[in-house]
């Protein structure tokens, strides 16, 4: 069994963090070239490249990317030891990145993370941002996971696999409208105001196709890319808001909000979406198995 050299493990560590030779080299030191070699016997010794250059910068591999997860480790435990030494003990943590589409519900979100809040032994990072973003990061081995209501792209030079996570219906809620008619879809909204999710949503899509075939143009009051700001005007306006009902659980379960029509034949999708990896984050072995199989 080969024995790691924790020397050639901190210079990786300190390149790996500084993002360039140049950096780390001033830091440790040493010249550019050493510090190379160093690199380089690392990688023979680990069987795998650890960086690719990209212009001035190096992009660590998803090895890499693994070797950092676990030198972050060794070093935080060094620290840990002189910590409980002097009476401060720290707890070691896993870590789990996970990206998560900017419009996506707040509440699918924390579902989906609900076995892993509140452990002590692992710590979450979530960041925002929209699908190209965080497709890129993916690829990049930055993030673990993206949560998306739309399927990634699949082809020879992005191996996603899209985790169909749960199918939500759709629906038009609004304030209750006691002493009024049941409303009447899709003939009242000729007449009813509406707020909709933007176009760039797959349910807005579906739900202009239905509003269409009935040669309906709705009264449109907004038009929302952020669910969690569709949730606000919902509670604030009266008027008809199109959202799958867990966007607006809690108001839902409270009475703030009613569900007043379902709508037929659409639906919305959510993804967890990762790359095929050698070396996969062992904590999405703890969220995964709980929902379907890749939709591939």
């Amino acid at each position: 069994m080969k024995t790691l050299n924790f020397n050639h493990l901190r210079y990786f560590w300190a390149v790996a963090h500084a993002g360039n030779l140049t950096k780390a080299a001033e830091r440790l030191n040493l010249s550019q070239s050493a510090l190379s070699v160093q690199i380089q016997k690392l990688e023979h010794q680990m069987g795998h490249q650890l960086f690719e250059r990209v212009g001035k910068r190096l992009v660590l591999t998803e090895a890499g990317q693994i070797a950092l997860d676990y030198a972050d480790t060794v070093f935080h435990a060094g620290n840990e030891l002189m910590s409980t030494l002097v009476g401060m003990p720290v707890a070691s943590r896993q870590v789990l990145r996970v990206g998560a589409l900017t419009t996506l519900s707040r509440n699918f979100q924390l579902e989906f993370l609900h076995p892993l809040v509140g452990r002590t032994d692992v710590e979450l990072i979530v960041r925002s941002g929209t699908i190209r973003d965080l497709l890129a990061q993916l690829e990049a081995h930055a993030i673990d996971v993206v949560l998306s209501n739309r399927a990634a792209p699949r082809d020879a030079h992005a191996p996603f696999r899209n985790h169909l996570l749960n199918e939500q219906p759709v629906s038009l809620v609004g304030r209750p409208r006691p002493g009024r008619p049941p409303f009447r879809f899709p003939d009242d909204l000729r007449v009813e105001p509406i707020l909709l999710p933007s176009l760039d949503s797959d349910i807005r899509i579906g739900f202009d196709r239905l509003l269409e075939l009935d040669g309906i143009r709705p009264i449109i009051l907004a038009e929302v890319d952020d669910m969690a700001m569709l949730r606000l005007l919902a509670r604030e306006r009266d008027a008809l808001t199109l959202v799958p009902p867990i966007v607006v659980r809690d108001e839902l379960e409270s009475g703030i909000l009613v569900e007043h029509c379902r709508i037929p034949r659409l639906a919305e999708r959510f993804y967890a979406i990762t790359l095929n990896r050698r070396f996969p984050n062992q904590l999405l072995g703890d969220l995964l198995p709980r929902f379907r199989q890749p939709d591939d």
